[in-house]
């Protein structure tokens, strides 16, 4: 088990890297007083059958009420092995970035205007900054380069693919909420006008006959297949967890169950975490 130490100036993306770590597998805890660290690293190690990292977040606030040296060195006792992560910025970037969010930085107080804290935290962070074994300027970088920034350092990786959940609905009875992506197939050809077919639903071996023997439901298919086999690495490379695909047709019995169906049994071929629902079907 490793320790990592996330620290860095306010604004600078700590509790983006905090987030990002637990997305890639790693135990995480923020704000720990820095007092408890040597304790808290020992403890730890309990975790190692279940995490490589263990991270802990520490800033200003705290680090100002101890002496950081002699904690680190207390640390290094322990013989325990940890590195520490160091996020900072230019002070013109933090300075835009809290007057754009209308965040108050931890240490400002009447008598201490933004910039001078900005000024006073790299002096309380100093011992962490100069220790640090990864730094990252955040100045120019976005969330996701961010995020791809410290895997790439921390040398970890997204513990789980998304999760993907096809949904069949009618829409006769409206659209659902939590879709990312809707498709409707209502222009397909309708089981529901033939007589023995409009009992059953699309799970039945008569409708998937049907179905299956015309050739626009097959294209559509396929093409929506396509399009997802397409954009779904794009939603991944995001840091997406959950992704909903709705097929809907009118009553939301034989064809979006039926293009549904097929849709979930193809990527559930190719990747874990494919999931199906019919919301018109009890």
């Amino acid at each position: 088990m490793k320790l990592l130490i996330v620290s860095g100036l306010s604004g600078a993306g700590k509790t983006i890297a905090l987030h990002s770590l637990e997305d890639m597998g790693t135990y995480c805890v923020d704000n720990l007083p820095v007092s408890l660290l040597p304790a808290f690293a020992e403890q730890a190690q309990q975790l190692a059958n279940l995490h490589d990292y263990v991270a802990v977040g520490v800033d200003a606030r705290t680090a100002a009420l101890h002496d950081l040296p002699s904690l680190l060195q207390m640390l290094s006792d322990t013989h325990i092995p940890y590195s520490i992560l160091f996020l900072e910025a230019d002070d013109n970037v933090l300075i835009k970035r809290y007057s754009e969010t209308r965040r108050k930085h931890p240490l400002t107080t009447k008598q201490l205007p933004l910039a001078e804290a900005i000024k006073y935290e790299r002096q309380l962070l100093a011992p962490l900054s100069s220790r640090a074994d990864i730094r990252i300027n955040t100045s120019q970088m976005h969330v996701h380069q961010l995020r791809d920034m410290i895997r790439l350092r921390t040398d970890l990786q997204v513990n789980q693919s998304i999760s993907i959940l096809f949904l069949s609905f009618g829409f006769k009875y409206g659209l659902p909420q939590e879709a990312d992506f809707v498709f409707d197939v209502r222009c397909l050809p309708n089981p529901h006008w033939d007589t023995e077919l409009r009992p059953l639903t699309g799970r039945d071996n008569a409708v998937i006959q049907f179905l299956a023997s015309q050739p626009k439901v097959q294209q559509m298919l396929n093409q929506i297949g396509q399009f997802l086999t397409d954009w779904i690495p794009q939603f991944e490379a995001d840091n997406r967890s959950y992704l909903t695909v709705a097929v809907g047709c009118t009553g939301g019995q034989h064809r979006s169950v039926y293009i549904s169906e097929q849709l979930a049994q193809r990527f559930s071929e190719k990747r874990d975490g494919v999931l199906l629902r019919h919301r018109e079907l009890t």
